[in-house]
């Protein structure tokens, strides 16, 4: 009888060490599912004076200041609503002598350097910035093929990936005259930084050439360039080639050639991989056109001066 009893109690013991396996391995397997669903999450990076911090689409999306934006003409070229959050709120930090500039890069290499006075104009009845974020259960739509459309020549996967996971949309682009490649998409990453003359010195206007078309050429490259293109290794994009070196373009293409590759790049020229989208006129006015061109051929001019300057200074008598 005793020993029945034992038997009993024993195999009532393995049972329950069995059950509690089992459970124990059940547990685990839903905590490393969850663990892999997350590392599967798309995350937005945010840099600002209080560090680096990540942030998932689902983590965006239960803010409580998300909210339904509605846009019209954007990179899908017609109505879309997003769910967004403030970009002012998200950052959580406001402009100082250090950080007067928001880099937004993207996964492709684009790096748009948005200045916070443009965003923070947004309280004050300018545009208001907002951070959309596509829901992994509601995607959006596929962006057209080569980039057609009202949007940036940026992003990957044209013609079978969205804008998303994050795209940064304005209301009311209009009040603030916020241009056409200050809305990047397939963002990655947000950061707080110095202004891009402050960070590329290289950049800035030549003394010698310094007036007002040149000055607003100057901002229209920034704005409108400087995310795909570097000019004398200034600057942070990486789609484009670099505007300055080894040459200038208005150095080998005729002033007609550049403006219309500008205006149409496939007229003009046509390559695997082709990426950059032309500006229209509602994009690009005519007026721009003019000094982003003055300032190209002044930032030529000013580094062939150079040369020829320090040619010169080396072949001088005396000169060692």
């Amino acid at each position: 009888m005793n020993l029945s009893r034992t038997v009993a109690r024993g195999r009532y013991t393995a049972c329950r060490f069995l059950l509690c396996l089992r459970v124990l391995a059940i547990l685990a397997a839903e905590l490393l599912g969850l663990g892999w669903a997350n590392a599967d999450q798309p995350a937005l990076t945010v840099v600002t004076r209080a560090g680096e911090r990540h942030f998932t689409a689902a983590e965006l999306l239960a803010r409580p200041d998300s909210a339904v934006v509605n846009v019209n003409g954007d990179v899908y070229d017609h109505a879309v609503s997003y769910r967004a959050v403030p970009l002012l709120a998200l950052l959580g930090s406001t402009a100082d002598d250090s950080s007067d500039t928001i880099e937004a890069q993207a996964s492709d290499g684009f790096v748009s350097q948005i200045p916070m006075a443009l965003v923070a104009h947004g309280a004050n009845g300018g545009a208001v910035a907002w951070l959309a974020v596509e829901d992994p259960a509601q995607p959006w739509p596929r962006l057209a093929a080569h980039g057609t459309g009202n949007g940036t020549g940026h992003g990957t996967g044209h013609g079978t990936a969205s804008a998303g996971p994050f795209y940064l949309i304005w209301e009311h682009p209009e009040r603030s005259g916020v241009m056409r490649e200050q809305w990047p998409y397939q963002v990655v990453r947000l950061s707080l930084v110095e202004s891009s003359d402050h960070r590329w010195p290289q950049l800035a206007v030549p003394p010698n050439a310094s007036n007002d078309t040149t000055k607003r050429g100057h901002d229209v490259f920034l704005a409108q360039c400087s995310p795909c293109h570097r000019l004398g290794g200034g600057g942070a994009g990486e789609v484009g080639p670099d505007l300055a070196t080894p040459m200038s373009p208005t150095q080998y293409l005729t002033e007609a050639g550049l403006r219309a590759l500008i205006r149409d790049p496939r007229a003009v020229r046509t390559w695997p991989g082709q990426r950059m989208v032309g500006f229209s006129k509602s994009d690009l006015p005519d007026s721009d056109l003019d000094a982003l061109i003055a300032y190209l051929r002044a930032k030529a001019d000013n580094k062939a001066n150079n040369k020829s300057d320090d040619k010169a200074n080396n072949t001088a008598p005396g000169h060692n």
